[in-house]
């Protein structure tokens, strides 16, 4: 029987308010890759930089520099409430952030990371895995294993609790953290073994498959694709993630790569998985992708928290408070990273909560 999820779909009178006030809502696909993300990247950080003034005297940060497997290094910061005892051992959230795998600095996560911080009162810590398209696949996800396994070896000088780690990242990040969380369950990475489980994971508009298995995995449940529907979708059209996917070199993906394609695991494979919080956009050619990985988590007895964020696109965060569901993507995650701490019971349920 086919899966139809096309009734999630369709903009809201809000983003189409919100749209006519926007300009291009898509990236040059044919610039230089290296400009184009330096353009991007100062843009992020400058939006970033005005909101993090407010938040800045409310969190202690502290920069790491993590070695990597290949011998080189990369930055992450850590950000942590001033309302919270020095000596007190907190949970930590490892953040990974959006971008198509080409976007994305240190500092452009500044304010999302201190927010979360302030409103959990856990720690973050913001990994700066490596970009394309000088880093292609797989290194920002052995940079993702090697940011888990230095926070376990650290975790005294962050200031965490081993047994409270989790995870979790907005779109490509999504895929990181998914992947990671996954793989280190299977017992894949040989940097993640020994280490304890970690404890949730938070997907938000996440990747959890390769455009070009797709029809060998999602497609064959779907009555009607997200990836059709929403072909041309404002913010990430399909022509987007082909450029992305293209910068990112996965020669031949293999429909059962634990890295790329998340989606196609079995559910004994994903059964013991961690509380998972979804948090999926309808106007996102990704979104039945994560629609499908969570009610394969779902009915294999995971804990799982689904919310749709109905009518928007994929990244709409970066709208602010000019659309509702802004909000709603902010307590998604913050009431998502309480909720998997709280130690949640499956329910074996598929329940997709709209916001």
């Amino acid at each position: 029987m086919s899966l139809d999820f096309s009734q999630y779909g369709g903009p809201s009178e809000e983003w189409l308010a919100v749209q006519k006030t926007l300009p291009a809502m898509t990236f040059d696909v044919n610039a230089d890759p290296v400009a184009l993300r330096s353009a991007v990247n100062t843009e992020r950080e400058n939006r970033t930089a005005a909101a993090f003034i407010d938040l800045a005297a409310q969190v202690e940060t502290a920069d790491y520099s993590i070695p990597t497997r290949d011998g080189s290094s990369i930055q992450a910061r850590t950000y942590r409430s001033v309302e919270k005892s020095k000596s007190e051992k907190l949970p930590v959230y490892i953040y990974f952030h959006g971008g198509g795998f080409l976007f994305g600095t240190l500092s452009s996560e500044d304010f999302t990371c201190a927010q979360t911080a302030i409103n959990t009162g856990v720690i973050v810590l913001n990994v700066n895995y490596r970009h394309t398209p000088e880093h292609v696949f797989p290194t920002a996800w052995h940079d993702s294993q090697d940011a888990l396994a230095w926070l376990h070896k650290n975790i005294d000088t962050v200031g965490g609790d081993p047994t409270k780690v989790l995870v979790g990242g907005v779109s490509a990040g999504g895929q990181l953290a998914a992947s990671l969380v996954l793989e280190q369950h299977l017992g894949k990475s040989e940097v993640l073994k020994g280490l304890p489980a970690v404890a949730g994971q938070i997907l938000i508009i996440p990747c959890v498959a390769h455009p070009e298995t797709y029809e060998q995995g999602p497609g064959k449940k779907l009555k009607v694709s997200s990836y059709v529907e929403n072909e041309h979708a404002p913010v990430l059209p399909k022509t987007t993630i082909d450029f992305f996917m293209g910068l990112l070199k996965v020669d031949t993906p293999d429909f059962k790569d634990t890295k790329v394609n998340i989606v196609n695991a079995t559910e004994d494979e994903v059964k013991g998985l961690p509380p998972t919080v979804f948090g999926i956009a309808g106007l996102d050619p990704l979104r039945d992708e994560a629609l499908l990985y969570a009610k394969l988590l779902a009915e294999a007895n995971v804990p799982t928290e689904i919310r749709l964020f109905r009518g928007v696109p994929h990244g709409h965060r970066r709208f602010g408070k000019a659309l509702k569901a802004s909000e709603h993507w902010d307590q998604c995650i913050d009431e998502g990273i309480l909720w998997a701490l709280s130690k949640p019971t499956a329910t074996g349920k598929f329940d997709v909560k709209l916001p």
